[in-house]
């Protein structure tokens, strides 16, 4: 792998962490980091989080997409679902976050399509 490449894949794991970790903050439950990049080109990592309402949904959005451009300076390229606050999607490009309505986490059941890919243990490594 070359160093760019690493660069970009330590990027992509911190800005997933802090992603997971500020959803832990704003109280998502079920929080999960999943090394995407084997299985899909799209993405390197993948953020799950649920939250028991729709104003936490927005909540938690909110503050993954201010804490990720205070503290690593990226906006997403794009965010869907914002309105619903159901399943809202923040793409960072190497990372994609999704926020999702405990109900709706449940019946879509993401995971699932990704079990494969290994779980990043996001709680246990060092803060930057």
């Amino acid at each position: 792998m070359s160093d760019d490449a690493l660069d970009a894949t330590e990027d992509g794991q911190a800005l997933a962490v802090l992603a997971a970790r500020t959803a832990s903050d704003m109280k998502a439950t079920d929080v999960v980091v999943l090394d995407v990049g084997a299985v899909l080109s799209i993405a390197g990592y993948f953020v799950i989080a649920a939250a028991s309402n729709p104003r936490q949904v927005r909540a938690v959005v909110d503050e993954v997409e201010a804490r990720v451009k205070s503290e690593l300076g990226r906006a997403p390229v794009r965010t869907e679902g914002v309105r619903e606050q159901q399943w809202t999607l923040i793409d960072y490009g190497d990372v994609v976050v999704h926020v999702f309505l405990e109900s709706v986490r449940e019946f879509y059941e993401i995971e699932r399509l990704y079990m494969d890919a290994p779980r990043i243990e996001w709680e246990q490594l060092d803060a930057d």
